[in-house]
């Protein structure tokens, strides 16, 4: 590859260090047997701050024989320098092409990447289908959240890793690497790979439509592949590989601090939250295991703010005592903390007070509703005495900007659940006011963003209909007649395409990978970036795939019909979402599993959970 002409390449682009490499802590492997590409669907900020990315990442440098290198979606710029200079899509380290690597790996964060897969295996010079790709091509696989419904992207991939990742990957690169040694076909190659758990191959199994042309089932085709892939689960995260000395950016990127997971999983069970029940069971790290994390990640990177991430963070069961010993260990130092996902009704007055010692970060609260009714259909767990405590705490503690999430469109909700949007942000507002003048943090902002409601797979909403683009732009529309005049609040919400986009990916079949592979020859990538949406290009897609999306975003499903996620083992029974679904019609909460087991494995697997 042309270094030089690369070199004058990237002077033309508008931000060429998402492309030059060569970072604090990179790591390059000129040697290794085994070549594996990980590649993120969207731009290097984004992707940099993924922390599964960074664990993989480190997970194959530790391995002897492998040499994992990084590629990022090219941001339009540099994807007409490449195109105009014939210069195939390159990693990082080492700047080889993504054709010239072993394995391909794809993160699966958000159904709205999926055209920018196809827009990096295009300028690679790999074919998007699987069935195209000879024995010369890469493996191309992929990982991540969305694999959970793996079918819209099937057609694609020659395997998908469904489930945790750090155990799992690991495997699947010793098992390549033997078959190179041995020099294998990519056909057993494949069959080696399907024996792993939480290995799904595609091509191992077909969709089977009925006679009216809608889904029946997955017929497996390979009799050695199992009938359902269950989804891999690191049950010790103390003795799981975490993220070594993680690279350190040359430009900002979204995420930019060192970043500890307290835990994986949730055990709240909000109703329309997809993570709080694929990350299931809950497992949490010891507070000794995140302190030396802690100390190792600042040492070796240099940054001054340590976010303790988890779905809730708030839940960790030594959340007081790890920011204590953190704030008073490494206080001295100008490291602070920050919790980006606290639970309303977590007590936390002390622990703001020591996060705003070094400097103030952001405080994020997600009511979803506005009613105590609606957050009790949806299975929130908490009211709204306890946003206000929380909030007037956050008010004393020295904060003033606060962001507060809800949702529309969710399932039973009523125009007087959209009122309660409004007034909650009324009495945030009001609680900042009645802190006395001189003991306030000035220039209250609060800041409501609304998303709309996306069904999604594997959760006791997946048969709901989400609302039609119509009834999300009217709520919408409402919402901001509501909003005017509050003063110090502010109200966002999601483009309604996108979200009905989302829905229809989210529960969709392997048809949907022509109407991708249609609107990507239309232009479409970036397709979560506002500026670069195209509405129209998608619409003609469906439109020439003979495909309806409101039959997968809008349509109520049958709690009996078949799914076509349904070979995918998930852990946590059909049953029980039912039974939660049920529930939920009846607005009837259902207690914390740290209060209790509510059988959400079944017998199969209730050893899974040791909470």
């Amino acid at each position: 590859m042309n270094r030089e002409y690369i070199e004058q390449m990237l002077s033309r682009v508008e931000k060429p260090a998402r492309y030059t490499g060569g970072e604090l802590n990179a790591v390059v492997k000129p040697d290794a047997k085994l070549r594996f590409a990980l590649c993120f669907p969207d731009v290097y900020e984004i992707g940099m701050s993924h922390l599964g990315s960074r664990i993989l990442y480190h997970v194959l440098n530790r391995m002897e024989d492998v040499a994992c290198e990084r590629c990022f979606a090219p941001w339009t710029d540099m994807e007409r320098e490449l195109r105009a200079a014939e210069i195939p899509l390159f990693t990082l380290e080492s700047r080889r092409s993504l054709r010239a690597c072993d394995v391909i790996g794809f993160s699966l964060l958000y159904e709205m990447c999926y055209t920018n897969i196809l827009m990096m295996l295009d300028l690679a010079g790999v074919p998007a289908l699987a069935c195209e790709r000879g024995e010369d091509m890469p493996l191309v696989i992929s990982g991540g959240p969305c694999a959970c419904n793996p079918e819209p992207i099937a057609a694609f991939m020659d395997a998908v890793l469904i489930g945790d990742g750090e155990e799992l990957t690991e495997e699947v690169a010793q098992i390549c690497l033997k078959a190179k040694e041995r020099g294998l076909k990519k056909s057993e190659l494949l069959l080696e790979l399907s024996r792993i758990e939480g290995v799904y191959i595609p091509s191992f199994y077909e969709p089977v439509n009925d006679e009216n042309g809608r889904f029946a089932c997955v017929r497996r085709l390979e009799e050695r592949a199992p009938l359902n892939v269950k989804k891999r689960v690191v049950k010790d995260l103390d003795s799981a590989a975490y993220i070594g000395e993680p690279i350190v950016p040359f430009l900002n990127i979204v995420h930019d601090r060192v970043a500890i997971e307290l835990f994986r999983g949730c055990t709240r069970g909000c109703r329309f939250c997809q993570a709080g029940f694929i990350y299931r069971p809950v497992r949490e790290r010891s507070e000794e295991t995140l302190m030396r994390q802690a100390r190792e990640l600042v040492s070796c990177t240099g940054y001054d703010e340590v976010s303790l991430f988890s779905l809730s963070s708030g839940d960790y069961s030594d959340i007081h005592r790890l920011v204590a010993d953190i704030s008073n260990e490494m206080g001295g130092q100008k490291v602070s903390i920050s919790l980006p996902s606290l639970r309303i009704d977590a007590f936390l007055k002390e622990d703001l007070e020591r996060m705003q010692s070094v400097r103030k970060s952001g405080l994020t609260f997600a009511p979803e509703a506005g009613t105590q009714r609606l957050r009790d259909v949806i299975n929130k767990g908490v009211t709204e005495e306890d946003l206000l405590r929380s909030v007037s705490e956050a008010f004393h503690a020295g904060w003033s900007a606060v962001k507060l999430y809800f949702m529309i469109g969710l399932p039973t909700e009523t125009t007087e659940d959209l009122d309660g949007i409004a007034d909650l942000a009324k009495k945030v507002c009001a609680a900042y006011y009645a802190v006395p003048k001189d003991k306030r943090a000035k220039g209250l902002r609060v800041s409501v963003s609304v998303s709309s409601f996306v069904p999604k797979p594997f959760t006791p909403f997946q048969w709901e209909p989400q609302d039609t683009r119509e009834e999300i732009v009217e709520k919408q529309r409402y919402l901001r007649g509501l909003f005017k005049g509050i003063r110090g609040a502010e109200l966002n919400y999601h483009a309604p395409d996108l979200s009905v986009l989302e829905a229809v990916f989210a529960r969709g079949d392997r048809s949907l990978s022509r109407v991708l592979q249609s609107a990507y020859r239309k232009g479409c990538r970036f397709d979560a970036w506002d500026e670069h949406f195209n509405k129209t290009a998608w619409d003609e897609a469906f439109l020439e795939c003979g495909i309806a999306p409101d039959v997968y975003a809008h349509r109520r499903r049958d709690l009996s019909e078949p799914l076509p996620y349904d070979h995918i083992d998930m852990l946590v029974t059909k049953k029980y979402l039912k039974q939660e679904y049920a529930r939920a019609l009846q607005a009837a909460t259902t207690k914390d599993c740290r209060s209790g087991c509510n059988g959400c494995f079944g017998e199969l697997y209730a050893d899974y959970c040791k909470v």
